[in-house]
C-alpha cells in the first residue's frame, strides 16, 4: 500500500475545526502525522472543549483519508483540545493607535468640581489659536459639559461613510472638533450605567468616529480613578496626562492620587504636570487684590514634592464662569489677561510634551517646531 504524508496532509485539506473557517492544514490544527506500513496516526488540535466537536474531527479525518487516499488505511486520530489564546478587544489594546491623531492628552482631576472641563476646553482653544488642529473628547460620562462649553449643546454629529464604513463626524467650533456623550443623552435624565457600559461608549466615540487630522486630542476624564480611566489608557496611546487641582489639602490629596494613577507600572503614562485652579480672588473692582481663599502655592508645591512639573495657576474670576455657561470660553477673548494666562499654560503643557516625546518611539512623535503652531508631522 503505497501513500505519503502529503498524501495525508492533502485529503485533510477539506476538513474544517466547527467553529473556524480555515481547513485544518490551513490552521496548522495538525500537529504530526506518523505512518507504519498501512496504518497512519493523526495528531490534531482543537479549540472547541465540546465532546461532540471532537469526535467529529475524528469521524472527517478517517472518512477523508478512506475517500482521497485508500479506504484500507487503518487511520487513529488523536484529538488534543487546547485552549484557544483570548482575543483581545482591538479598542483594549494599550497603545493602539488612531490615523493622523499626532498626540493624546488626558486631562484629569481626583477631585470633582476643580474645574478640569474648563481647563480642558481653554487649552483646546489656546491651542487652536497657535495654529494646531485640535479635538476634545469628553470621556465624563456621568457629568459631560464640553458640550455645553463650547455653544453646540443641540447639535448632533452627522454620519459620514468613511472606506465604506458609516462613522461619527464630529461637531466642530471654534475651530475645535468635539465629540462628547452629551449630544447622545437626554439633558434631564441621570445617565445610570456600569463600567462595561461606560467604556464601551467611549470606544465608540474614539474608535467609530472620523476625527480627521489632529495635531492634539484632549480626552476630559471624569474625576477620580475608576473603570472609565482604565478603559481610556487601555485603550489610548496617551502621550501625557495633566493633572488640575485647586490648592486646598483635600482636592490636593485627590490630584495625588490621581498623579499615583498614571504612574502605576501597568498604567505608565507620563504626568506633564499640575494646574492648579482657583489660585486666588480678584474682585472686578480690584483687579490687583489676591485673596487666597483655598491656601496659596498648594499645588506648586505638590508638583515639588512628586517630582512633576507645576503647569501654571489660574485664578477664581467671575468672568471665567461665565464664559463657560455661555459657551464661549474666555481663551477665546484676545489680549485679556485671562488669555494670556491660558497661553502659557498651554506652552507649558506642549513644552514638557516636546520632552516626553523625544523618548517615545518616533511614530508616536509630533515634532513641533515652534510654539506658534507651525508642526512637521
Amino acid at each position: 500500500m503505497n501513500f505519503t504524508k502529503q498524501n495525508i496532509y492533502k485529503a485533510l485539506e477539506s476538513i474544517t475545526e466547527p467553529g473556524e473557517g480555515k481547513s485544518l492544514v490551513e490552521n496548522n490544527n495538525i500537529t504530526n502525522i506518523v505512518t507504519f506500513g498501512d496504518e497512519v496516526i493523526v495528531d490534531v488540535t482543537i479549540s472547541n472543549p465540546t465532546l461532540q466537536a471532537k469526535k467529529k474531527v475524528e469521524v472527517e479525518v478517517v472518512k477523508a483519508i478512506h475517500q482521497h487516499v485508500n479506504q484500507k488505511i487503518d487511520v487513529k486520530v488523536n484529538v488534543k483540545v487546547v485552549a484557544k489564546p483570548k482575543t483581545v478587544n482591538p479598542n483594549q489594546i494599550k497603545g493602539k493607535e488612531i490615523p493622523n491623531i499626532q498626540n493624546i492628552i488626558a486631562i484629569a482631576s481626583g477631585k470633582g468640581g476643580v474645574g478640569k472641563s474648563t481647563i480642558t476646553a481653554n487649552t483646546a482653544i489656546s491651542l487652536a489659536k497657535m495654529g494646531f488642529k485640535v479635538g476634545v473628547l469628553d470621556a465624563d460620562v456621568y457629568g459631560p459639559s464640553i458640550h455645553l462649553m463650547f455653544d453646540v449643546a443641540t447639535a448632533k454629529p452627522l454620519s459620514v461613510k468613511v472606506n465604506g464604513r458609516s462613522k461619527m463626524k464630529p461637531v466642530e467650533n471654534y475651530g475645535v472638533k468635539l465629540l462628547s456623550l452629551g449630544f447622545f443623552t437626554d439633558p434631564n435624565q441621570a445617565v445610570i450605567w456600569r463600567g462595561p457600559m461606560a467604556s464601551k461608549a467611549l470606544n465608540q466615540m474614539i474608535f467609530d468616529a472620523d476625527w480627521g487630522e489632529l495635531d492634539f486630542l484632549l480626552v476630559d476624564l471624569p474625576p477620580g480613578t475608576g473603570d472609565v480611566h482604565l478603559s481610556i489608557v487601555q485603550a489610548l496611546p496617551i502621550n501625557g496626562a495633566v493633572v488640575v487641582s485647586t490648592p486646598q489639602n483635600i482636592a490636593l490629596a485627590d490630584a495625588k492620587k490621581g498623579v499615583a494613577m498614571f504612574q502605576q507600572e501597568n498604567i505608565n503614562v507620563p504626568v506633564l504636570g499640575i494646574v492648579e485652579n482657583m489660585s486666588y480672588f480678584t474682585p472686578e473692582e480690584l483687579p490687583n487684590n489676591k485673596y487666597y481663599i483655598f491656601g496659596k502655592d498648594g499645588a506648586k508645591h505638590l508638583a515639588e514634592d512628586i517630582n512633576t512639573q507645576f503647569l501654571g495657576e489660574i485664578p477664581l474670576v467671575q468672568s471665567i464662569r461665565e464664559a463657560g455657561d455661555v459657551g464661549h470660553p474666555v481663551a477665546l477673548q484676545d489680549n485679556t489677561p485671562l488669555e494670556k494666562a491660558f497661553a502659557e499654560i498651554t506652552k507649558e503643557m506642549v513644552s514638557q510634551l516636546l520632552k516626553r516625546n523625544a523618548n517615545l518611539p518616533p511614530t508616536e512623535v509630533v515634532r513641533i517646531t515652534t510654539m506658534s503652531g507651525c508642526s512637521t508631522k
